[in-house]
C-alpha cells in the first residue's frame, strides 16, 4: 500500500497525486493540515516537507516522477 502524506496548497502533493490517478496506482491519503497526529511520524521517517510518499520498502519525499513510476 502507498500512503502520501500530504499538505493543502501544496503543488508537489497536487503533481503527486494526479501522477499516481493517472497511472491506476492506489494510495491512501493523509492531510498533514487536517490530522496533524502524522507530523512526528512524518519527521521520525527524516522528512520535514510535503509529499512524503511510503512504500512497504521505501519512503521519500517530493514529486519524483522516476519513482512514483515504479508504483505502477
Amino acid at each position: 500500500m502507498v500512503t502520501i502524506y500530504s499538505k493543502n496548497n501544496c503543488v508537489q502533493c497536487k503533481m503527486t497525486k494526479r501522477f499516481l490517478d493517472s497511472n491506476n496506482v492506489s494510495y491512501k491519503e493523509i492531510n498533514l493540515d487536517e490530522q496533524p497526529e502524522f507530523v512526528e511520524h512524518v519527521k521520525s521517517l527524516g522528512f520535514s516537507a510535503a509529499p512524503v510518499i511510503q512504500t512497504p520498502t521505501e519512503s521519500f519525499s517530493g514529486f519524483q516522477p522516476a519513482k512514483l513510476k515504479k508504483l505502477s
